[in-house]
């Protein structure tokens, strides 16, 4: 059960939306302001407030999830922890996220750019669209901010007061729970369609992959590499067909590196296994492409880095590179199946309307999610991922 922080702590309204950016003064005191609720994730109120001139974001975290309701509290200071984030990350990758313009711990709330001129990447992938420029940008939001927040770049006295200001216990149990470990165990958060029991009931009973799975979240627990994102999926990036911004580390922490970057493979992934032969094959080149820009810039800050000697040594970065990628792979597997079977789904494999295409993609996903987990160890390049997967969309 998470603290009880909420001490001064309200709940927003819309009026008291539109005060409280006014007290800001973010907008004139006798501008007209309209004000919606439009957040449709599991944990925060997202309020946008306009006026002819301008527009902000108001995000405000909740005491409990929204997913499951009171009986499942969370702390309020996750709220800090994203703006902080968002501000830390910024130092990097600016143009890739949205601008903070104010922050209240005792609110729980976050001031930011509006970014409604965009997209929600999930929602326009699921409706057919293309963004040309997408992981081109997140190769290099990943590249940079997660090199530039590592011990390859940072003085180990710098690095270790970041990782004590970004420990985030409550956030991080959510993902050691419903992506490391209740998927893969009959547990009462699980949530299939009873067509699914039989294949669900072969991964429970899977030791060797289950005693893959424990190794990947004993990664997850113990190797701090880097200030992640934490939740880097579709649902958390805005884009154009020019323009892409990163929003949501309300999960950040410091973590293995390939955690990241598993996490936006898998959910292009989703994509893969849904789209006909045209449109997978503009995914699969984005796929590639997201590894190919992110080995691109951390190997050019590898290169130019003071810090760390090790740096210098022969064939030191290809070795921590196939590190990542291992630990990626991994990492695209439980995110495979724990939004298919777990509880938390994704639009892309529930909104197929057809109950028999849905239930095959579905079994598709777990079986291509187990297979991974088990052979990630053989899958060493990007290319081998890839060829992985055509066995899925047959």
């Amino acid at each position: 059960m998470a603290v009880l922080d909420n001490i001064g702590y309200r709940a927003l309204t819309e009026e008291s939306a539109c005060e409280y950016v006014k007290s800001l003064k973010l907008f004139l005191p006798d501008e007209k302001m309209t004000v919606e609720e439009i957040g449709d994730g599991n944990l925060n109120y997202v309020y946008r407030i306009t006026s002819n001139h301008k527009s902000v974001i108001i995000k405000q975290a909740l005491p409990y999830a929204k997913v499951v309701g009171e009986s499942w509290p969370l702390t309020l200071k996750r709220a800090k922890l994203e703006a902080e984030v968002l501000k830390k990350h910024g130092e990097f990758v600016p143009h890739l996220l949205p601008a903070v313009l104010a922050s209240d711990e005792e609110l729980a709330l976050t001031v930011m750019e509006d970014l409604s001129h965009l997209t929600i990447v999930r929602d326009g992938l699921i409706q057919g669209d293309h963004y040309p420029n997408l992981s081109a940008h997140i190769g290099e939001y990943l590249a940079k901010t997660l090199f530039s927040t590592s011990d390859f770049a940072l003085h180990p006295f710098e690095k270790k007061k970041l990782v004590a200001k970004f420990s985030n216990p409550e956030l991080c149990k959510i993902t050691e729970d419903l992506v490391f470990t209740d998927p893969f165990f009959d547990v009462e958060t699980n949530d299939f369609e009873a067509e699914l029991a039989e294949v669900v009931q072969q991964l429970w009973t899977n030791d060797k992959l289950k005693l893959e799975v424990a190794k990947i979240k004993y990664a997850f627990l113990t190797e701090a590499e880097s200030l992640l994102h934490g939740d880097l999926h579709t649902g958390s990036i805005f884009a154009s067909k020019s323009e892409t911004k990163v929003i949501d580390p309300e999960f950040g922490f410091y973590g293995p590196i390939g955690f990241d970057v598993g996490q936006y493979i898998a959910h292009l992934i989703f994509q893969v296994l849904v789209r006909n032969e045209n449109d997978r094959i503009v995914i699969l080149q984005q796929i590639e492409e997201v590894w190919d820009v992110f080995s691109q810039y951390f190997s050019e800050a590898w290169q130019n880095s003071v810090v760390n000697p090790f740096t210098k040594v022969p064939g030191a970065l290809e070795s921590f590179l196939a590190k990542v990628f291992k630990d990626a792979i991994g990492v695209v597997g439980c995110e495979l199946i724990r939004r298919t079977i777990g509880l938390s789904h994704v639009k892309d494999l529930d909104g197929i309307e057809d109950s028999s295409i849905r239930l095959y993609v579905k079994k598709a996903t777990i079986q291509l999610g187990s297979s991974l987990i088990i052979n990630r160890k053989n899958i060493v390049t990007i290319s081998q991922l890839l060829k992985e997967l055509e066995a899925y969309t047959s």
